[in-house]
């Protein structure tokens, strides 16, 4: 079946369905990875977003259950080379195409994704619309630019915790708190709150690996609900649109950073910057893979690092001073200071390190990257 992509600067690809008749529109991104197109459908920062993956063969490995991220699809619609319909993998349950069909998003294929990836690349992540039901390209570059753009909108209340929740083997399960707002923890790790924007199941898998207990819950989980819990620090999660609209949220970081260690990843990290005195701006292409290589410009070294996010945080009219005293009181707030196996190398790392030493803090070496063995 005969489909067509249009943006809404008219640029326009022809390909085909895969998934039965469609039209739908979104933030058209790319996505780098080789591998882990179920893990990019799954996750909840995708929503709203239509993902071209640059790899040319998508779903050779089909659908396990083990590799879901969260419950559903989020993205719009998935943008592919070739679309394999007859997986191969022990592992697999479900073909791409069925699993996509089972949760009405739409899959194209046949598009020249080198040429999309490009052109992206060139003038950026931009709103655009596929069809199966109209062909007209002025059509379709109308009802692209009628979209909303990325900018400005807070999507994190389509996707995030509505309840507190802890992941168990079957999925995840709601939880209760006690009168006095207490949790039973369990005692598997150090006691953490994930304040779940969108959350990717892994981590939440990850984070237990690593020595914690982490209990899901909503953004608008109050400090003082924080504080009843017993919990000993915070993390706050991945999720999709503009972290500078989520004020209510913001307001709540800014008291926790106050009493608990806290750290985030992707739009937590985002909305961390705005709660300290940072702003966020908009990417023009934005991260997204498993694949990108990151250098320390303190050490030299480079890592491969898995990304997806479209803004990043400024920290104009923050200088130097303003940034380590933000890391003082993060440290004042800590029960311990975990410190990287390099961090005679980083000048940041060893203001750090000196100040614990100062005030009496507890130090860690993070000795097993994957163990997450602690001296």
């Amino acid at each position: 079946m005969k489909a067509l992509l249009v943006l809404e600067d008219g640029f326009c690809l022809q390909g085909k369905s895969f998934t039965g008749d469609f039209e739908t529109g979104g933030e058209v991104i790319f996505n780098t990875g080789m591998t882990g197109y179920q893990e990019v459908l799954t996750d909840p920062s995708y929503y709203g977003q239509m993902v071209c993956m640059t790899y040319p063969l998508i779903g050779n490995y089909g659908i396990t259950a083990e590799d879901m991220e969260s419950g559903r699809v989020h993205m719009r619609a998935l943008l592919v080379k070739e679309c394999c319909k007859e997986p191969s993998n022990w592992r697999s349950r479900e073909s791409l195409p069925d699993f996509l069909k089972r949760w009405n998003v739409p899959g194209m294929e046949g598009l020249d994704t080198r040429a999309l990836t490009r052109h992206l690349r060139i003038n950026g992540a931009m709103r655009g619309i596929i069809s199966t039901r109209d062909l007209d390209v002025e059509s379709l570059r109308a009802k692209a630019c009628a979209l909303p753009s990325m900018e400005g909108q807070n999507l994190v209340p389509f996707v995030a915790a509505r309840k507190p929740y802890i992941l168990t083997a079957d999925g995840p399960r709601d939880v209760q708190f006690d009168a006095d707002g207490a949790y039973a923890w369990q005692g598997t790790g150090i006691p953490l709150l994930v304040y779940d924007f969108g959350v990717k199941w892994n981590i939440l898998r990850l984070l237990a690996e690593a020595g914690f207990e982490p209990l899901a819950v909503p953004p608008s989980f109050t400090p003082d609900q924080a504080r009843a819990s017993g919990a000993r620090g915070v993390f706050l999660s991945n999720g999709p649109g503009d972290p500078a609209t989520l004020k209510d949220e913001i307001a709540i970081i800014r008291e926790l950073v106050k009493e608990f260690p806290v750290t985030g990843i992707c739009l937590g990290h985002q909305l961390i910057g705005h709660a300290l005195g940072g702003t966020t701006a908009k990417l023009k292409f934005g991260h997204h893979g498993c694949n990108h290589p990151v250098k320390d410009l303190g050490t030299g070294r480079i890592e491969i690092s898995s990304q997806n996010h479209g803004f990043h945080v400024v920290l104009d009219g923050l200088d130097d001073v303003d940034y380590m005293r933000i890391c003082m009181a993060m440290v004042d707030a800590a029960d311990l200071a975990v410190f990287l196996p390099d961090y005679r190398e980083s000048r940041g790392a060893m203001v750090e390190w000196a100040y614990c030493q100062r005030i009496g803090k507890d130090c860690a070496l993070y000795l097993d990257m994957m163990g997450g063995k602690l001296r």
